[in-house]
């Protein structure tokens, strides 16, 4: 007798199988992406065509990013992902470009008039081109304006197959020749003559937000289109590594760029919130204490004796004293600034914060946030009044470590928990290692974070060996997710 056959599992949706692809090209860029999550966003597409990009590029956003903070990474990686899946995203020769360039500008511009093309298939000239997109942002019309961003890409752009050159670049060249700035000024020359009366400056700065958010959403075409033409000539996986960058909480404070410490900056506000509320709650259902006996019999009489329910002592940990001794010098200036805005904004966890800095010299500038607000003009008062220099402004941990013991070493004591940030660059200067030593003999804790990686410990005139043997430890600290683990360990 034949055993039955066991029936052939089922073939994966190819649809399916695109999508695994893309939440693992998410995983490779840092995005958090659970099972759950994966099941969810399956679950989602099944009832959204391909074709519709953006609600496609939506839904999968809508399940798969938990953080607003990670969207640009999403974006970068969706567009790079599905830049060559489906006809409508193909790149065909530049002959071929041309025309469905003007047949898409026609379609999309229907009720706008088109001199001098020179019938079907002519081809505009630069001026007409401006003049339409001029009107484009006008009226606020995103088809026109998409369509006008490939037509300029191909005019623009001046980008050849093969050529080794970043998408920044061709970027560049595409906005010079739209020359935006111009066409902003005409826009708002425009709104003003419209007007029945001289505009208000609300009025002016409501017309000009919204003329400045159309020109950002024009960038953010051109940039897609350049990013799908590079895509179609060095292939999916060159430019996903390429264009894949870091998470907020991973970039390196040591080597942000612009764009990056502005995304910081953005990134620490819930993150501080978030520790804030987890600190309060791990402080609030900590572990019990002793046995309560009187209240446990008072509980138990309402049942007779029986069940008793034991209940406990529920400590209350004494909030720590913080010290912060930040070195504010050179490149290490932008780990102390973003280690400082966190401690301070969750200040409430801490029964006091007393803030120091030093280069060569040392001072206390706690005074700059006492009843502030604004935490990031405290950190700017301190990089600038802060008088943290003695001799020459280079780096002396020794002589600043000295003056703080001097001056600070007996507002040290038993609940005060020291936090030592800086790289331990000491310019070969004596460092003075004891007066650690000694902190930590008074103090509940010292630790140290170096925003180095641990690999450049100790070479060069690195010295944070010497200090870290008398720490509770020394924490390499490069990102706000290393800072962020740390605060938590600390509170």
């Amino acid at each position: 007798m034949t055993a039955p056959t066991a029936p052939a599992p089922a073939a994966p949706s190819p649809l399916l199988e695109l999508l695994a692809g893309f939440i693992q090209e998410l995983r490779e860029a840092g995005l958090p992406v659970s099972l759950t999550e994966n099941l969810d966003a399956m679950e989602a597409v099944k009832h959204i065509p391909l074709e519709d990009r953006e609600a496609f590029k939506y839904a999968l956003a809508a399940t798969l990013v938990k953080n607003n903070a990670h969207w640009r990474s999403f974006e970068t990686v969706f567009e790079v992902y599905f830049s060559l899946r489906g006809k409508e995203y193909l790149i065909e020769s530049d002959e071929e470009g041309d025309e469905s360039s003007d047949a898409a500008g026609d379609a999309d511009a229907s009720d706008v008039p088109m001199q001098g093309q020179g019938g079907a298939g002519g081809r505009m000239t630069n001026d007409e081109l401006a003049e339409m997109l001029y009107r484009a942002l006008m009226r606020g019309d995103e088809a026109m304006m998409r369509a006008i961003a490939r037509q300029a890409v191909e005019r623009f752009a001046g980008m050849e197959p093969g050529r080794p050159v970043g998408g920044t670049y061709y970027l560049y060249r595409t906005l010079r020749n739209l020359d935006l700035d111009n066409l902003f000024e005409r826009l708002m020359d425009q709104a003003r003559d419209d007007a029945p009366e001289p505009l208000t400056p609300l009025e002016e700065r409501l017309e000009a937000d919204e003329y400045q958010h159309r020109l950002e959403k024009l960038k953010q075409e051109v940039e897609a289109e350049i990013r799908r033409r590079l895509v179609a000539d060095r292939g999916v996986e060159a430019m996903a590594k390429t264009l894949r960058k870091p998470l907020p909480e991973d970039v390196d404070f040591m080597h942000a760029s612009r764009e990056e410490m502005a995304n910081l900056r953005k990134a620490i506000y819930p993150l501080t919130r978030r520790l804030a509320v987890r600190l309060a709650r791990k402080r609030r259902h900590g572990r019990k204490g002793p046995l309560d006996f009187r209240n446990t019999v008072r509980h138990s009489l309402s049942y007779g004796g029986v069940p008793a329910e034991p209940k406990f002592r529920f400590p209350r940990p004494a909030k720590p004293e913080i010290m912060v001794i930040a070195d504010i010098s050179g490149s290490v200036a932008a780990f102390a600034r973003f280690t400082l805005h966190l401690v301070y904004a969750i200040s409430s966890q801490f029964s006091k914060v007393r803030a120091f800095v030093f280069i060569d010299g040392l001072d206390e500038v706690t005074r700059f946030f006492e009843g502030v607000e604004d935490i990031t003009e405290a950190v700017h008062r301190v990089n600038t009044e802060a008088d943290v220099v003695w001799v020459d402004g280079h780096s002396d941990y020794g002589h600043a470590f000295e003056v703080f013991w001097k001056e600070y070493g007996k507002d040290v004591g038993p609940k005060t928990s020291v936090m030592i940030l800086g790289d331990a660059r000491n310019n070969y200067h004596s460092s003075q290692s004891w007066v650690i030593k000694e902190i930590r003999h008074k103090a509940r804790h010292v630790y140290w974070l170096n925003p180095e990686p641990r690999s450049y410990w100790d070479t060069g005139d690195s010295i944070v060996g010497e200090y870290g043997i008398h720490c509770d430890g020394v924490y390499e600290c490069r990102n706000l997710r290393q800072l962020e683990a740390f605060v938590e360990k600390l509170a």
